[in-house]
């Protein structure tokens, strides 16, 4: 049984503003440079009108994981990862290499106030009998810190440009 996935991140600034970064790739290499993790690395953005593909490679060192996971998977977890935007909505999936863990979900950006709200929600699933739902709560954690970091980033960046 998959473990939910749920984010609401906060911007200072209105959705036009964050949807003009979402199309920026100078965005997205400061972004990945800052939050990615050890030998991230971003692998293509796309825009086609309001449509934007995104995608990149994120790793979470060993030394940060619980026992739970790295008694299954020894090392740094590699995590392939692609957002599709279309205006206000994405739809996102990641992955472990070498894992069966994947995570999807939607995201709906939207205007509050005279800031914006990106609301994440999603699924996380580890088919792995027994471990499953504690890796599964492992790596909900450190998505939703990963997350909090992006927020963080983006609320930056975005007052510097």
């Amino acid at each position: 049984m998959a473990t939910p996935l749920a984010y609401t991140a906060r911007y200072t600034f209105p959705a036009v503003a964050v949807r003009a970064a979402i199309a920026d790739e100078q965005y997205w290499k400061d972004r990945i440079a800052e939050v990615g993790g050890p030998n991230a690395r971003l692998d293509l953005v796309a825009v086609n009108g309001d449509q934007v593909r995104v995608e990149l490679v994120q790793a979470i060192a060993a030394e940060l994981l619980p026992a739970a996971i790295t008694a299954v998977r020894p090392g740094d977890l590699i995590i392939p990862r692609v957002e599709n935007w279309t205006g206000d909505f994405a739809t996102f999936e990641a992955r472990v290499e070498g894992a069966p863990a994947e995570v999807r979900g939607t995201i709906t950006l939207a205007d509050d106030g005279s800031g914006s709200v990106a609301t994440v929600t999603g699924s996380i699933e580890v088919k792995i009998p027994l471990f499953g739902g504690k890796i599964e709560t492992a790596i909900a954690e450190h998505l939703t810190n990963l997350l909090a970091s992006e927020e963080e980033f983006s609320n930056t960046w975005l007052g510097s440009h």
